[in-house]
């Protein structure tokens, strides 16, 4: 791995030392990237942060589980798995008119995007016809819409476009090296054709994946420069740290260290500098002082309210008394 230069720029090549969007990453560059000084990576990433957003602004996004437990996927990280003893139950989907009181209840409390997530392989067609409908009630009452359901088809990514999704989440997870350690029942390139199908059905993408699964540096910054060597970036990239459920694979995994987070949210910023990069799942777990460093290497949306899909959230009083502390305003 190539060390920081004492002196010149900070990147092996001059061009990169303000990137623009580019899509001919290499995963060497991107350790190199990674391992940089500490204050000299966050100098870097906050400084192409502000050439592309307003600083000291978060994104609010609000997660309903539509649709808990059952799912038959193996995802080693997951409770929602029907193939791990965790207290994640099987569940209906929720009705439509819960769903809207779900998200009335988020834009009064600031949220701007309102996320579904079912745990499903990929939706039924009776199952997606319900979701159809929450999506229309939801854009009606002037938020952005976003759902994660699983792989889909190009009729399911057409279908959600025209009842108005704006954004489908399908995080990749982890490296395509590392990913068969953590995902036996779909493939790498099942998620990457989801993506494609999303994309050609005109919606915007939502995708990242998670750090604390036992993964590498260059797993990280493989993850990233997929992602960053997609045609289109993200609009939205959230980087979620490993929550630990008793009864999962994962669920006794190492804790990683706090800077590691901080330094892949650096790299996203750096690497897919005009996309949202979120901090997500595992914030419950992160103290004030490291979102704080998280917001100052390039993080610019969470996700809001007291629970993600099955696990606890920060409390939206907490998050707004934090965010008044730092003098960041939500958008």
């Amino acid at each position: 791995m190539m060390n920081a230069r004492a002196s010149g720029s900070l990147f092996p090549d001059p061009a990169l030392k303000f990137p623009g969007p580019r899509h001919d990453w290499k995963t060497e560059e991107a350790e190199y990237i990674y391992s940089l000084p500490f204050s000299d990576l966050l100098f870097q990433a906050q400084s192409v942060h502000r050439r592309y957003f307003k600083s000291n602004t978060v994104q609010l996004s609000t997660l309903l589980n539509i649709k808990a437990g059952g799912c038959p996927e193996d995802c080693a990280y997951c409770p929602q798995s029907a193939r791990y003893g965790t207290s994640v139950k099987a569940a209906r989907m929720l009705g439509v008119g819960i769903v809207t009181e779900a998200a009335e209840k988020a834009k009064r409390e600031g949220a701007t995007r309102f996320c579904m997530g079912a745990a499903w392989r990929s939706p039924r067609r009776d199952d997606l016809e319900r979701v159809l409908e929450m999506v229309s009630a939801v854009k009606r009452l002037g938020l952005e819409t976003c759902a994660t359901l699983g792989m889909l088809t190009a009729e399911q990514a057409e279908a959600l476009k025209d009842a108005g999704l704006d954004y489908y989440n399908h995080n990749l997870d982890t490296s395509p090296a590392y990913y068969p350690r953590i995902i036996t029942t779909r493939t790498y390139e099942d998620r990457l054709r989801t993506l494609r199908h999303v994309r050609a059905a005109g919606m915007r993408v939502c995708c990242g994946g998670i750090i604390g699964m036992g993964e590498s540096l260059h797993d990280r910054c493989a993850l990233l420069m997929t992602l960053a060597n997609l045609p289109e970036h993200p609009e939205s990239v959230p980087i979620n740290l490993l929550v630990r459920v008793e009864g999962t694979p994962l669920g006794a995994a190492e804790i990683p260290d706090p800077f590691e987070m901080v330094r892949t949210i650096a790299l996203a910023r750096i690497s897919m500098p005009a996309s949202y990069v979120r901090l997500s799942a595992g914030r419950s777990s992160m103290s004030d002082e490291l979102q704080a460093l998280c917001f100052l290497a390039g993080a610019n949306s969470v996700f809001y309210g007291e629970q993600l899909l099955t696990t606890e959230n920060p409390a939206a009083g907490h998050d707004r008394r934090l965010f008044q502390r730092l003098g960041i305003t939500a958008v």
